[in-house]
C-alpha cells in the first residue's frame, strides 16, 4: 500500500481518505481530485492520511478490487499505524469500492469518529454490516451520476445510525469532478468536526 501523512500543526483530528479501485491507473495519492480535498482538509486543521488500498498491478486483477473484506483489513492496519503515529481521533473518507471497506472497517473499531462516502460503492459492503454501521455517515454523491445515487440510497436504506445521502447538484462522478472538489471537501470537513468531539477548525475552502 502506498500512503502520505500530512499532519498540520494543532490539528484536532485525522480523516484517513482511501481509495480501493485504481480504476485508469489513478490512485489517492496521485489523483487531483483527492489531493485537492486532501489539502482543503489540511487547511481547516485536519491532518489527512491518503492512503491506496490496492496497487497499480493489484488493480490488472479486476475481482480484487471488489474484495471489500480485505480492503477493510487493510485500511485497520493502516488506521493502526496512524494512531501510533499521530495520537488522533481518527475519521474515514472513501472513495470507489473503499467507501464500502470504511463501513466494513468500523464494524470492528470502535474508535472511528465519522465515515464520509464520496461517489463511492456503500452498497458493495454487508448488507449485515450496514445494518450493524454505528457511526455517523454521510454519503456525498453527484447529481448526474444516478447510478451511483441509485446504490447509495439503497445502502443508506440499510443503516440505523446517524446518516445523510448529500447530492451534489450538476456534479458527475466526484471526487474526478473538478467542480464538485471543493464542494465535497466543504462537506466532509463539516461532517467530520462536528462528529470528532472537538473545536471546529477553520472553514474548508
Amino acid at each position: 500500500m502506498r500512503a502520505r501523512l500530512t499532519v498540520p500543526d494543532a490539528a484536532y483530528g485525522l480523516v484517513v481518505l482511501a481509495h480501493g479501485d485504481c480504476v485508469g491507473g489513478a490512485t489517492a495519492c496521485d489523483c487531483p481530485g483527492h489531493r485537492r480535498v486532501a489539502a482543503l482538509l489540511v487547511r481547516a486543521g485536519l491532518g489527512t492520511l491518503l492512503l491506496d488500498l490496492v496497487t497499480r498491478e493489484e488493480a490488472r486483477d479486476r475481482h480484487l478490487p471488489f474484495d471489500i473484506v480485505l480492503l477493510a483489513r487493510r485500511l485497520r492496519a493502516a488506521t493502526r499505524w496512524a494512531r501510533d503515529e499521530t495520537r488522533l481521533p481518527v475519521a474515514y473518507f472513501g472513495s470507489g469500492t473503499a467507501a464500502a471497506a470504511a463501513l466494513e472497517a468500523v464494524a470492528l473499531d470502535p474508535g472511528i469518529r465519522a465515515v464520509v462516502g464520496c461517489g463511492g460503492r456503500p452498497d458493495l459492503a454487508r448488507p449485515a454490516t450496514l445494518a450493524a454501521v454505528h457511526v455517523p455517515t454521510l454519503l456525498a454523491v453527484g447529481a448526474r451520476d444516478t447510478r451511483i445515487l441509485c446504490l447509495n440510497r439503497l445502502a443508506a436504506d440499510w443503516m440505523h445510525c446517524e446518516h445523510r445521502v448529500a447530492v451534489l447538484p450538476g456534479a458527475g462522478s466526484v471526487p474526478e469532478d473538478p467542480a464538485a472538489r471543493d464542494e465535497v471537501a466543504r462537506l466532509a470537513g463539516e461532517w467530520v468536526t462536528a462528529h470528532l468531539g472537538a473545536a471546529r477548525g477553520t472553514p474548508v475552502g
